[in-house]
């Protein structure tokens, strides 16, 4: 075979010679192409005094994060008298050390919060009256129930529920809040079932593509979870995908098997479900990234994780995976569906896999995933951060439209000195270019919406812009998920059927006729964050309920 010159592999794939450009600016002049390079990072909170595996946002605009309990001391300790009495724990029978902790966005200030039971490798999900509902771990917790009901004050805290516990232990499995606005709790290591909450009979059942999709390393934990707006939901596992129909407990369609080896944990890739708009007719999932398979059983830091993204219609008669690279190989990379409807790259590293002390060579770039580009396009390299953030880190859309940063603990307890990957305590806030000083004249300003919608409601909304608008303002519903482990739960955005803004009494203001989601296939009743969106660029957002 003839090789391909220098310039015909340029012209073949030219995004893919803009990202090795970069990079090699980066390498050659770290400090200018850092300058150059979009987004800014900075730092909210020094330390949180613990590393968060588990990161929500609330409609307060607050942040609860959360650790495993049987960890060790944390950085910050619970209020006098609230200690933790354990006696199988390992490591602290009497445990006076707080493991969750609630941030006020408005302060950055830290609270301490009581976690009673493990919550290592949990799930959740937030309920329609914007209650995070909490379930499952390991231990003691592997069959727990909890809530946090958010406050405005400092009157909230966790709660154990005593009365109903899981038909089945859930460690590592997955959470989609569904049209109901009941929650289901699907897999989990060693259990290849479906349960609900509120439960039904309080029994599991039996979902076998999960036992199917296992391998000699899982690689079918933490399943992706996305709800179609066809009411049915797509499920991810391992290479495998299909589209199932909860209330049947059957199988609808079976997707062909995605290339490029496993993507679920161990092997760590990430998944999100593309902005739903339009007629809501169609549904595009996008998986990126993973370990190389055998990397985890081999307990390999050094074999270089993979690029490679599928992205499919899922409610398509005949779909396919379209494929295409990122411009780094990454595992546990977040993708956090950004308000106008882009998807943010980031955390974790370029090899090695999921789990303790098994990755190296952080991947501190983050990238810009922007679907209405051509294949080739799509991709575009940020400016880079200082911190790893590797196992157990999370990120989590924010409502002023940055992305909030926490955790990474690749250590089984926490670990400060003489490591490479230090347990990382700082949370910080990274924001997209759309944000940048200047775009602000085109950010506009939600003066007023309802704080209640029906489905299929009219409604306006009243935004003040800078500059005069040209073309039309989006109003875009942005879910708050359970970002843990390289997938955020119940992550979603919708656009929203609008009219042109309407000049609405001068200085700058415009009204916006809107029509809310049609069903809760499309948005599931709950809290979301209301953005206007102006030629890409975000306004802060308004807790808006959809009911």
């Amino acid at each position: 075979m003839e090789a391909s010159s220098p310039h015909s592999l340029t012209m073949q794939n030219p995004s893919a010679y803009l990202s090795c450009f970069l990079i090699l600016l980066i390498i050659l002049f770290p400090t200018h192409a850092r300058a150059d390079l979009p987004g800014t990072w900075e730092l909210l909170v020094p330390d949180a005094g613990i590393a968060s595996m588990h990161t929500a946002v609330t409609r307060f605009n607050t942040v609860v994060l959360l650790d495993r309990t049987n960890i060790g001391p944390s950085r910050k300790l619970l209020p006098k008298g609230h200690c933790r009495s354990d006696k199988n724990d390992a490591v602290l029978k009497l445990d006076c050390y707080a493991h969750s902790v609630h941030l006020d966005l408005a302060t950055n200030q830290i609270r301490p919060l009581k976690i009673l039971t493990d919550t290592w490798c949990s799930s959740g999900q937030f309920l329609p009256d914007g209650t995070l509902l909490q379930t499952g771990g390991d231990l003691d917790g592997l069959k727990k129930i909890r809530k946090f009901s958010p406050c405005d004050d400092a009157s909230c805290d966790w709660e154990e529920l005593n009365d109903v516990v899981l038909a089945e232990g859930r460690w590592y499995a997955t959470n989609q809040i569904l049209p109901d606005g009941s929650v289901i709790i699907i897999g989990g290591r060693g259990s290849n079932t479906v349960e609900f909450f509120p439960p039904k009979q309080n029994v599991a059942v039996s979902f076998p593509f999960l036992s199917e999709t296992e391998d000699t390393q899982m690689d079918n934990l933490y399943p992706y979870v996305h709800l179609l707006p066809n009411g049915h939901l797509f499920v991810f596992a391992n290479t495998r995908s299909v589209m199932y129909d909860f209330n049947r407990h059957v199988i609808v369609k079976e997707y062909p098997k995605l290339q490029g080896g496993p993507r679920n944990y161990p092997s760590a890739g990430s998944s999100a479900m593309l902005a739903l708009e339009g007629d809501y007719s169609k549904a595009e999932i996008v998986v990126c990234g993973g370990a190389q398979y055998g990397a985890f059983l081999m307990r390999s830091t050094d074999t270089p994780a993979h690029g490679s993204c599928g992205r499919i219609l899922a409610m398509e008669e005949k779909p396919r995976w379209v494929m295409e690279d990122m411009p780094f190989g990454r595992i546990m990379g977040d993708m956090v569906m950004l308000p106008n409807g882009d998807v943010l790259i980031i955390n974790g590293a370029m090899s090695g896999t999921q789990g303790f002390e098994m990755a190296s060579d952080p991947c501190l770039n983050p990238v810009l995933y922007r679907p209405d580009q051509p294949v080739g396009l799509r991709f575009m390299v940020l400016n880079p951060g200082t911190v790893p953030r590797m196992y157990h880190a999370t990120a989590n859309l924010l409502p002023d439209a940055r992305v909030l940063l926490a955790g990474s603990n690749p250590h089984v307890l926490y670990r400060f000195n003489d490591v490479e990957f230090p347990t990382e305590l700082r949370v910080e806030a990274f924001s997209p270019e759309y944000l940048s000083a200047d775009r602000a004249n085109l950010r506009p300003v939600i003066e007023e919406v309802p704080e209640t919608v029906r489905f299929g409601g009219k409604f306006d909304v009243v935004v003040s812009v800078a500059l005069p608008v040209v073309g039309i303002v989006e109003v875009n519903l942005a879910s708050a998920p359970f970002a843990t482990h390289s997938f955020s739960q119940g992550q979603r955005l919708v656009k929203l059927a609008v009219s042109s803004a309407v000049p609405d009494g001068g200085d700058g203001r415009y009204r916006i006729g809107v029509t809310a989601p049609p069903s809760g296939a499309v948005a599931p009743p709950g809290y979301y964050m209301a953005f206007a969106v102006n030629q890409g660029v975000p306004s802060v957002a308004k807790w808006i309920h959809v009911s």
